[in-house]
């Protein structure tokens, strides 16, 4: 399939899974696109599409970008997966420890420059690991913030040149946790402490009731994305 065809597939494709389940979309997305793999963070919508997938294709590679950063919760959240499953998560690191970066770039980068400490600990891993796939699966939801409001369940990914499911594009936050709560998916304690979104310890806090679910990422900076999606 040359990339005009793959376009013109997933442009016709993008109109018929408007309304389409998301486990319909993973598995058309899988059976279509076998060398495909899924970006999990952890977060309540990542939690839901490893349970979703491993019902679907248990076989199907699921990474995680190990930022080194991380709360110890999302550690834990991640043994616990991984052993309700009977699964590996793909550990995805950057070039650059810790110390290297401090020695490199200054001592805590993530207040200096944190659009450059995510390209370091984030970019660039996923470029590495995307490099390797045909396709990928990803948690985005349209109602997260204004920059994902025209996200597609499928679409061509320009930045790094390969084609992107959003499978709960469509759903709220409510859609999310309800499956979680039927389903009796496990998930990030620190959502029950006022975290709706959940990165790294240095750039995350929790948010006040009336906030927006995404005010407690990169708190006091412009910076809403940590530019793994366009």
């Amino acid at each position: 399939m040359n990339l005009i065809e793959k376009e013109m597939l997933i442009n016709q494709k993008a109109v018929e899974f408007e309304d389409a389940s998301p486990e319909t979309v993973i598995a058309w997305a899988i059976q279509t696109f076998p060398n495909i793999t899924f970006a999990c963070s952890f977060g309540a919508e990542d939690v839901v599409l490893v349970d979703m997938i491993q019902k679907i294709s248990p076989s199907t590679d699921i990474f995680y970008l190990d930022t080194d950063f991380h709360f110890k919760e999302t550690y834990e959240t991640r043994d616990r997966m991984a052993a309700k499953y009977g699964m590996s998560f793909v550990r995805v690191q950057p070039k650059l420890t810790p110390e290297e970066q401090a020695i490199q770039h200054g001592e805590a980068m993530w207040k200096s420059d944190p659009n450059g400490c995510c390209a370091i600990r984030k970019v660039e891993p996923l470029t590495r690991i995307l490099s390797q796939y045909d396709a990928w699966i990803t948690g985005i939801r349209r109602d997260q913030a204004p920059t994902r409001a025209n996200s597609k369940k499928v679409e061509y990914d320009t930045k790094f040149g390969l084609v992107k499911f959003n499978p709960l594009a469509s759903w709220t936050s409510d859609d999310v946790w309800n499956y979680i709560r039927a389903n009796d998916v496990i998930y990030n304690p620190l959502h029950d402490q006022n975290f709706p979104s959940i990165g790294c310890e240095y750039c995350t806090k929790a948010v006040m009731p009336g906030e927006d679910p995404r005010a407690g990422r990169w708190a006091g900076n412009e910076k809403t994305e940590c530019g793994l999606h366009k």
